[in-house]
């Protein structure tokens, strides 16, 4: 790492962390502290000037838009729901990687007397997903258990990430329309692009090779089937 300008990493604890660090490792950046055991939000790495922010999932854009981180992780779902504003996304890290689907159970008509009922958290990606099909919905907006939904009777239908098909399965339910792939990606503030290019640029492109050596290493292919990290 070029050390011309400090660096403020922002990422989220769980799978997107864990598969992170090995690529930060490649960039020659590891955390000081065990982040598995450690409770500090900002973690200091054997770089003197680039540290950590632990943030949660969905802040990290927001941290990086406005400057108080200058690059962070962030998975392709947050990104699409918040829109990105702000930011500059240069590089697929292609870790994370799951899909963004309607699902619900099978063989279950859509009613025929109102309008179908989409239970999700992603309520701007739902929307789109029907109106580019010219569809009217109705989105109810959840935090968990989303395969609960359609089990109850408070949803037809549920608009989630699905990546190994388990947890739908066992809850009776079955993909059935794919909006979107999903992994993470390096999304970069616009003034540390400019302000601290040299920096970023070095992070950058020791990210890439990583990605890239874990690619020939590993080929991974897209998940066809169970919400989010479960």
């Amino acid at each position: 790492m070029s050390r011309d300008a400090s660096l403020t990493i922002a990422l989220s604890k769980g799978r997107i962390f864990d598969e992170t660090l090995p690529l930060l490792a490649h960039a020659g950046i590891r955390p000081l502290d065990d982040p598995a055991t450690s409770r500090k939000l900002i973690l200091e790495t054997n770089q003197p000037r680039v540290r950590l922010l632990i943030i949660r999932a969905s802040d990290v854009p927001t941290y990086v838009q406005y400057g108080a981180a200058d690059v962070g992780v962030s998975g392709k779902d947050v990104l699409l729901e918040q829109g990105g504003e702000g930011l500059y996304e240069p590089l697929d890290l292609r870790i994370a990687r799951c899909r963004l689907m309607v699902a619900g159970r099978p063989g279950v008509a859509p009613p025929s007397t109102r309008r179908l009922r989409i239970a999700t958290k992603y309520v701007k990606s739902a929307a789109r997903h029907y109106a580019a099909k010219g569809e009217q919905v109705e989105l109810i907006k959840l935090y968990g258990s989303m395969e609960l939904a359609p089990l109850v009777g408070l949803a037809d239908r549920i608009v989630d990430l699905v990546e190994s098909g388990n947890t739908l399965k066992a809850n009776g339910l079955v993909p059935l329309e794919h909006i979107a792939d999903i992994s993470s990606r390096l999304v970069v503030n616009k003034a540390a692009w400019k302000m601290k290019h040299d920096t970023v640029t070095v992070l950058l492109d020791a990210l890439r090779e990583a990605v890239e050596q874990r690619a020939k290493r590993t080929p991974v292919a897209v998940p066809t089937g169970g919400p989010g990290s479960q």
